[in-house]
């Protein structure tokens, strides 16, 4: 299926734009023939990951905390607020960042856009269904979600964004969008980020045993990123409110996810089976009727393909960094 820009854009600001989804965004952009302002504070951003952009015309670094007030050089008119941490890792160590980013940080992106006159659109997740009692999970599911569990404050920081962009689209009439983004895999994930793609393909590549959770029975959906790029700037372009999600609706469980790692890798590795964290879903699959009717999207990378590409992006880090 063919998804084409509806829509063009002049300048756009990405919050969390050294990120992974992030710095894909800017690059899509760019590509596409607007400038691009980055702001990122680099908590879980990284500066190789626009390291190539930095020399492009077009292309604005902004070094801040979305939680304080920021600036960037001129109006956007489009605001894509992707600031957060996003792995487990990561908001496990940093949950008042999280939180913070989800709300303060939230505030500020959606004043910039509602002064500029701009679209914004909310990177919100599919954890905001938590352990999910319906499956699929499609955008009128409310979730199950633990409000004081570990996971808690990425879940509610996501919820309480969306709630807040919700609002204020009705008392302020601002142009918003929320996008919620299912597992979402690819170049320029960081290996010890916590997320099963990641840690399966570090692991196997260094010939380590694949670390499986629980029973490895447990079902995650991925996206190659490339696919979940063309999903958001569909969203941004179309002017949907939602949420609607993005994802690809092709389930695996982790044990199959890790055994195809193995195989992709050629790696010896063995499983071995770990403790399975509190709270962690059971299955996760979106419906993605909305975004096909309404945005004429779907999921274009199989997961042989996605993942080889993304275990071929890992193996020149190595021999890069060697």
């Amino acid at each position: 299926m063919n998804t084409a820009f509806s829509r063009s854009w002049e300048h756009a600001v990405v919050t969390g734009g050294a990120g992974f989804v992030g710095s894909h965004l800017c690059t899509a952009l760019l590509d596409a023939g607007a400038a691009v302002t980055c702001v990122d504070d680099f908590s879980t951003g990284r500066p190789e990951n626009i390291a190539e952009l930095r020399g492009r015309p077009g292309f604005t670094l902004v070094e801040a905390n979305v939680a304080e007030p920021f600036t960037v050089p001129r109006d956007p008119d489009l605001v894509l607020h992707f600031a957060s941490p996003a792995s487990p890792a990561d908001y496990l160590r940093l949950p008042l960042h999280t939180l913070e980013a989800g709300s303060l940080g939230t505030r500020h992106a959606l004043a910039l856009a509602h002064r500029a006159g701009a679209r914004f659109l909310l990177a919100s997740t599919s954890e905001v269904y938590g352990d999910p009692q319906q499956h699929p999970q499609n955008e009128r599911y409310w979730g199950n979600v633990n409000p004081v569990g570990p996971r808690s404050v990425y879940d509610e920081a996501k919820r309480f964004s969306e709630a807040l962009t919700t609002a204020q689209a009705e008392a302020q009439g601002t142009d918003t969008g929320i996008v919620r983004l299912f597992n979402t895999y690819g170049p320029r994930m960081r290996g010890h980020d916590g997320r099963a793609v990641p840690t399966f393909v570090r692991q196997a590549l260094a010939g380590e045993p694949l670390t499986v959770t629980g029973d490895g029975r447990q079902t995650r959906s991925l996206c190659y990123i490339d696919d979940t790029v063309r999903g958001i700037l569909a969203a941004a372009a179309h002017g949907l409110r939602g949420p609607v999600n993005i994802g690809n609706p092709a389930e695996v469980t982790m044990l199959e996810l890790a055994c195809l790692v193995i195989e992709l890798t050629g790696s010896a590795s063995e499983i071995r089976f770990i403790e399975r964290p509190t709270d962690d879903p059971a299955v996760r699959c979106p419906d993605i009727t909305l975004a096909r009717d309404k945005l004429q999207w779907e999921p274009r990378v199989g997961a042989e393909e996605g993942l080889r590409r993304t275990i071929d992006w890992f193996r020149a880090q190595e021999v890069a960094h060697a």
